[in-house]
């Protein structure tokens, strides 16, 4: 049995669990901001990873703790990450993400390049690197209204329906599962998911620049039941800026959660070899 840890951070307290031995690898859940959907991915990971799966602050176990600076709540995501890597004592991790989460852990790379191996990142939905990005803007911007007016399951059908023709809802919208231990935190993480990132990350512009300057140590990822879908899309722009390959893993945006095992081994061959050293290494920021 994994008994979950916690570490204080400023404004809350980030719950964890570390599973295996080996490299350090942390596990950025995405919308829900729950690690229960990541827990089998964790488990097939373990045999060659130290691998570490946490909620992000505000969701499930991750309490929050007197004022949130919310006017950076993103950048403060990807802070908690570095904290969470320099409390567990690795020089480096490798820094895995889907979703919302790969765009917390391509920011990491950016703030805190110190203590990133290498970022592997499953469909970021950074949607204003599309050509119809403000299209999508205004896409999540009507959700948001559905919400408002008629709660969150009819907004989150029509987030399905949106981003996907409904296939992110299967086995769990967004990864808004539940598990035994949860009780009505799934509730509670899609009203935060809400009001706090369900607009707010895709709006996210990241440096591309900065990016291009670590691109030596960044995978993207997707589906290959996604290409058609908008989730897959900014992979593709990012790869064509950052002159990389994106690599092609099983099932679509959820791939990780419906099929596991398979996620696992392909990711787990697509990165056996360590990541080159080389590049420009600006000094990280401090964590706020």
């Amino acid at each position: 049995m994994i008994l979950p840890v916690e570490l204080k951070v400023p404004g809350a307290r980030l719950s964890y669990e570390v599973r295996g031995e080996g490299p350090l690898w942390v596990v950025v859940p995405g919308a829900a901001g729950d690690r229960a959907p990541y827990q089998q991915l964790a488990v097939e990971l373990s045999g060659r990873y130290r691998v570490v799966t946490y909620d992000r602050r505000g969701f499930s176990r991750s309490q929050l703790h007197g004022a949130q600076d919310y006017a950076h709540r993103f950048e403060v995501d990807a802070d908690d990450v570095a904290r969470l890597i320099g409390h567990l004592g690795a020089e480096r991790a490798t820094v895995f993400g889907n979703s919302s989460g790969a765009l917390v852990a391509l920011q990491v790379l950016i703030d805190h390049p110190g203590v990133v191996e290498r970022v592997i990142a499953h469909e970021p939905p950074a949607v204003r690197l599309l050509p119809d990005g403000e299209d999508w803007v205004a896409f999540f911007d009507a959700v948001y209204d559905t919400y408002r007016a008629a709660g969150p399951h009819p907004a989150l059908r029509q987030f399905s329906e949106g981003i996907t023709g409904g296939m992110v809802g299967r086995g769990g919208v967004v990864g808004h599962r539940r598990d035994p231990d949860t009780g009505a935190r799934p509730v509670a993480n899609l009203l935060y998911w809400f009001e706090r990132e369900l607009r707010q990350y895709p709006r996210v512009e990241l440096d591309v620049p900065a990016l291009a300057a670590y691109a030596h140590r960044i995978v993207l990822a997707g589906g290959v039941e996604s290409k058609q879908f908008m989730t897959y899309q900014p992979a593709t722009v990012l790869a064509t800026a950052l002159e990389t390959p994106i690599l092609d893993l099983p099932g679509g945006h959820l791939g990780l959660l419906a099929q596991p095992a398979e996620f696992a081994l392909e990711l787990l061959a697509a990165v056996a070899q360590p990541s080159p050293r080389g590049g420009e290494t600006p000094a990280p920021r401090e964590p706020r």
